[in-house]
């Protein structure tokens, strides 16, 4: 409910509605609702035929939405392309070479192999999982022997170019 200078109104999907239940009519003057003495329940009730009443609305104003709805899948049927940033090659330094291979790769198969290295020699910390315990081929990649697995990335990209 919203009370605008005299009258009471009821929103329904951002859609002012004028409401009548019985003898009741919800377009009146806040002063002649004050009047009538609306008990909570009658109020529930109001709200219930509000909700019946907006779908009628809705449906009249849904057809020309429908054929719009129709074009928008031929669109979506193109497959996505993957970001260009993400595929491209980026060589490894001699530090991180020693770990994921001296061959140019993306960016996202560099953490793959990352991770894959990580859970082979089992770093990562038994009791707080985000953390990974540097060995020594990762402590001159990170510079610290504690790393939180959202910063490692952070430290890879450094050394890669």
């Amino acid at each position: 409910m919203k009370k605008s200078k005299n009258f009471l109104f009821f929103y329904w999907q951002s859609k002012k509605i004028s409401l009548r239940l019985g003898s009741f009519d919800f377009s009146l003057k806040t002063k002649e609702l004050k009047k009538a003495n609306l008990t909570e329940d009658k109020m529930a009730k109001a709200k219930k035929a509000a909700k019946k009443a907006a779908p009628k609305k809705a449906t009249k104003k849904a057809a020309p939405k429908k054929a719009a709805k129709k074009a928008a899948p031929k669109k979506a049927a193109s497959k996505r392309k993957p970001n260009a940033a993400f595929m491209k090659a980026l060589t490894p330094s001699t530090t991180l070479a020693a770990i994921v291979g001296a061959a140019a790769l993306p960016r996202t198969e560099v953490v793959k192999k990352l991770w894959a290295y990580i859970k082979k020699n089992g770093l990562q910390d038994a009791k707080n999982r985000r953390n990974i315990n540097a060995d020594d081929k990762l402590k001159p990649i990170f510079g610290k022997s504690t790393v939180s697995m959202f910063e490692m990335t952070k430290l890879v990209s450094k050394h890669l170019k």
